[in-house]
């Protein structure tokens, strides 16, 4: 108990520095948390992601359909020309940790899945520390431009369950804009990443991401048009994965006063039970919220802000429904969103030891639900008052995932 104190004390003293310190510019300066962070941490026992998920349209039958994109690294330094896969039953059994460059595609519906193509770490070609600039084979990443495809035959699955895929292929031709961005703040600053004071690092580049171009998806054409792709980018990095695992985001919100479209209305919530210096902070949700263009953010590594963040998702035989109630001295929010399992696929991940912990990481793009907001009403100013309703904003095209094991 005196050890776990002691950490808790140390990394209150840590972010309460770090947010001088980037006042004045030194230590704990902020990078672009975006780029590629493993050449630096986590080299052996870690994994970097980027994230993308958005909206398309069939060319032929207008159907609208959500697709997600991920460019994927984990523990590069022991890798070599060839993928090491750590569900190989033969690398498992000898006890061989994962090394590889992934690429994993894919979409959701009735009959979503999770296409993935490996490759050797002498395939990771191109990687920049200062923005997203990735080259996995022939796959391309960055700031502004997506290009790939992945392809798996459903024989090819079938005879490698270490694959932790489905069959189908896709290709993509994209551009991405990206007008809001949140970063967690000083505890994702370089400092932090260095000590690996963190199990799973989060940056969210592009809350609010617009794509455009064309999606071939099991030689079917999708259009993706930036102002109705209803886009989102993020990355995670570190050295493991949280557990639970909570995560939403919404971009296409409503007024229910004005019966509007909200064009600058971005909605991002993640976390879990987040681990700190190799203790456990508990049960934590982190919510950042663009209301036309303003930020509400609900940060519990700030821990000097006087904040709550109340979570929870019910699983239900037939959806998952995530219920979020966030406030602060000024504001509340209350967050209730739900998403078909029918629509929703099992997304699989080993991590950096090599072991698949979550089998129920729920994952879906058909969330939709509403958002609250309260200003608090002072009658006697910071002792007593009520909440005022301003809003309720009407959300669709979300997605988000939730899991523990």
């Amino acid at each position: 108990m005196k050890i776990k104190a002691l950490k808790l004390f140390l990394l209150s003293v840590l972010l309460g520095a770090s947010q001088l310190s980037m006042a004045s510019g030194n230590l704990f300066q902020q990078h672009n948390m975006n780029g590629y962070v493993l050449d630096r941490a986590f080299g052996d026992n870690g994994y970097d992601w980027w994230w993308h998920n958005f909206t398309a349209v069939n060319r032929e039958t207008g159907e609208e359909r959500p697709f997600f994109l991920e460019y994927y690294i984990i523990n590069p330094d022991l890798g070599d020309a060839e993928p090491i896969l750590g569900q190989l039953p033969a690398n498992k059994a000898a006890g061989i940790k994962p090394s590889y460059a992934m690429v994993m595609a894919g979409t959701w519906g009735e009959d979503a899945v999770q296409i993935k193509n490996y490759y050797g770490i002498d395939d990771l070609t191109q990687t920049s520390p200062d923005e997203l600039d990735v080259q996995i084979g022939l796959n391309i990443a960055t700031e502004n431009y997506l290009l790939g495809s992945v392809a798996l035959t459903q024989s090819e699955v079938d005879a490698h369950p270490e694959y932790l895929a489905d069959a189908g292929s896709m290709s993509w031709n994209l551009t991405v804009e990206k007008p809001l961005s949140y970063s967690v703040g000083y505890a994702g600053t370089e400092f932090f990443q260095n000590l690996e004071a963190f199990e799973m690092f989060w940056h969210v580049e592009g809350i609010q991401s617009k794509f455009g171009g064309e999606i071939v998806f099991n030689g079917e054409v999708y259009d993706v048009t930036p102002n109705s792709s209803w886009g989102y980018q993020d990355k995670n990095f570190g050295s493991d994965y949280t557990n639970p695992w909570i995560w939403l985001s919404v971009n296409d919100f409503t007024s229910e006063n004005t019966g509007l479209p909200m064009e600058n209305t971005s909605l991002d919530i993640g976390g879990g039970n987040p681990t700190a210096l190799g203790i456990s902070l508990g049960d934590q949700a982190l919510m950042a919220f663009y209301v036309e263009g303003e930020l509400h953010e609900f940060n519990f590594t700030k821990l000097w802000k006087v904040q709550d963040v109340d979570w929870d998702v019910n699983i239900s035989d037939t959806e998952l429904a995530w219920h979020l109630v966030a406030k602060n001295l000024k504001y509340k929010f209350e967050i209730d969103f739900a998403n078909p399992k029918s629509k929703m696929l099992k997304v699989l991940y080993e991590n950096p030891q090599g072991v698949v912990e979550h089998q129920n990481l729920w994952n879906g793009g058909h969330a939709e639900g509403t958002v609250k907001m309260y200003k608090k009403r002072w009658i006697i100013s910071g002792i007593w008052g009520y909440w005022d309703h301003l809003d309720t904003f009407i959300g669709k095209h979300g997605a988000g995932e939730y899991g523990e094991h």
